[in-house]
């Protein structure tokens, strides 16, 4: 399904200094995809506007209009159609969020389902009150980081570069308030975790594996 547009002749707001302009210096055209309609892919062919800035004070000299709720800045798709494959991306991630993502009519490599991921923000958290510490590895052999998550909801925290004792120290300095840390039994988070500089923790528990 395709849908021609345009925008009204209507002033609009400088991004840089929010000054009402409707001196047009060009049109240009977007195509733009969104969301699946009855089983069918939608897209739209917009024609936007570029504009003059009135303002002689500002940086901008031309500037092209954005329409709210339909287009984002360089984006090809509309922000609905964006937070569909967000979902699936986060749900998903790569090979498998591509091969839904084909199945609802809006086809993406796997690279652009990471890129997604990706560009989302940080969830907010709070210091836990379990803290759990693990170490993974990024290439076995070689490079090695440490994982931090809260034990009481599974949350993961923060990734850090490397799993020396130090690491593990300073990120405890910046984020104190942990009364318990569960981590595995290597020794260099034994003394880090226990013995840190500063107020230590409650206790610390290690983990063991029974076969």
């Amino acid at each position: 399904m395709r849908l021609v547009a345009r925008t009204r002749e209507t002033e609009v707001a400088c991004p840089g200094c929010a000054a009402l302009s409707s001196r047009v210096h060009s049109t240009y055209g977007r195509c733009l995809a969104d969301t699946p309609v009855g089983d069918r892919p939608v897209v739209i062919k917009l024609t936007v506007r570029r504009l003059y800035c009135e303002n002689t004070r500002c940086s901008r000299r031309t500037f092209a209009e954005q329409v709210e709720g339909l287009t984002v800045r360089y984006s090809r798709r509309t922000p609905a159609a964006r937070r569909v494959l967000e979902a699936v991306a986060v749900a998903l991630a790569g090979r498998a969020g591509s091969r839904l993502a084909a199945a609802l009519h809006m086809g993406v490599s796997r690279t652009t389902m990471l890129r997604a991921v990706m560009a989302l923000p940080d969830p907010a958290w709070t210091v836990p009150k379990v803290l759990g510490v693990d170490d993974f590895a990024t290439r076995r052999g070689q490079h090695y980081g440490t994982v931090l998550i809260d034990c009481e909801t599974g949350q993961p925290l923060d990734l850090l570069s490397g799993r020396d004792g130090a690491t593990l120290a300073g990120w405890l300095r910046e984020h104190p308030g942990s009364e318990i840390i569960c981590r595995d039994r290597a020794s260099v988070l034994r003394r880090r975790s226990v013995g840190r500089s500063g107020r230590g923790s409650r206790g610390s528990l290690r983990r063991s594996w029974s076969r």
